[in-house]
């Protein structure tokens, strides 16, 4: 029998990556904001109603962090409310839920990394939000995979490395923090770990199957500044053009470089979870951006 996967978020990096990785696991419909907006729960309720998922995946979200200090009620609408209107319109249907949350739910006081078992105290309207979302999620289906995630990047969309490559080209003065600490993270490896997971339980069916809370991160630790710098030398490596070297960028404290959300110094995600629950080892957050750059020179040579 043929699964029907709901995608919701096309438009975003992660969305992009899963759409690749979920379609040989079934028929993908993959809704955008016009026919899968988060802040209209009845188009939300029709869309679920009109394509019967056997598995809806939630890849939308407000991401934009500083603007979710400006308009936190809209961001817990997205981020909050809708994932757990999703969730329990999926219940609705026997069907399982898989949602992405964030490091930004913890305050980063922590020495090491965070595991599952640590008490989330976001900083800022954005993780406040998105704890929010995943506890909702969690409350709303049994049927349900909620993974956090960080530092987010992709070929595909905006993130931070494609902004470094941007600066990189312009020979722009570059300044970046070095307190905040994480593991840039593929949304091509998110997308297929999670296309992993799901297959096991399309295959197996609800009994016995590990539910739950997972982090899903690459392996290592970074400043935002080491991750910068890497950029610039394999930017370089790479073909890329690149008119700053890594010596040149700048590292300024977080209270140098004032924003309006607190952001945690410890983004670090205990995955071992993850790995002995799945079989699914995080690799080195090296490895995936160095994949990144290489596809990016690619997909700049002719023919």
């Amino acid at each position: 029998m043929t699964r029907k996967i709901l995608l919701l978020g096309r438009e975003g990096q992660l969305g992009f990556e899963l759409r690749r990785s979920l379609a040989p696991l079934g028929v993908v419909m993959a809704a955008g904001r016009r026919d899968g907006d988060l802040t209209q729960p009845l188009q939300l309720a029709r869309l679920i109603r009109r394509e019967k998922p056997d598995v809806v995946v939630n890849a939308a979200g407000f991401t934009a962090v500083e603007r979710a200090e400006e308009d936190p009620v809209r961001a817990m609408r997205i981020n909050g409310e809708a994932a757990g209107e999703l969730s329990a319109l999926a219940a609705c249907r026997g069907a399982l839920i898989v949602h992405y949350s964030s490091d930004y739910v913890f305050d980063g006081d922590k020495p090491g990394p965070y595991t599952e078992a640590d008490a989330p105290a976001p900083l800022n309207a954005y993780g406040r939000s998105k704890l929010a979302g995943e506890r909702a999620v969690v409350a709303m289906n049994p049927a349900h995979l909620v993974f956090r995630t960080s530092w987010i990047y992709g070929v595909f969309g905006d993130n931070f490395l494609k902004t470094v490559l941007m600066a990189l080209r312009r020979a722009e003065a570059l300044r970046v923090v070095d307190d905040q600490r994480g593991a840039p993270t593929g949304a091509s490896f998110i997308a297929d770990a999670t296309a992993l997971v799901v297959a096991r339980y399309l295959a197996n069916g609800r009994d016995g199957f590990p539910f739950g809370l997972y982090h899903l991160a690459a392996a290592g630790v970074a400043s935002w500044h080491e991750y910068a710098c890497f950029i610039a030398g394999q930017a370089r490596r790479a073909g890329l053009p690149v008119n700053l070297r890594p010596e040149d960028i700048q590292a300024v404290s977080s209270g140098q470089y004032p924003a309006a959300a607190r952001r945690p110094l410890n983004s670090c995600l205990d995955t071992r979870r993850l790995a002995r629950v799945f079989g699914i080892h995080a690799p080195p957050w090296q490895d995936g951006v160095a994949h990144a750059l290489a596809a990016l020179a690619g997909s700049r040579s002719p023919g």
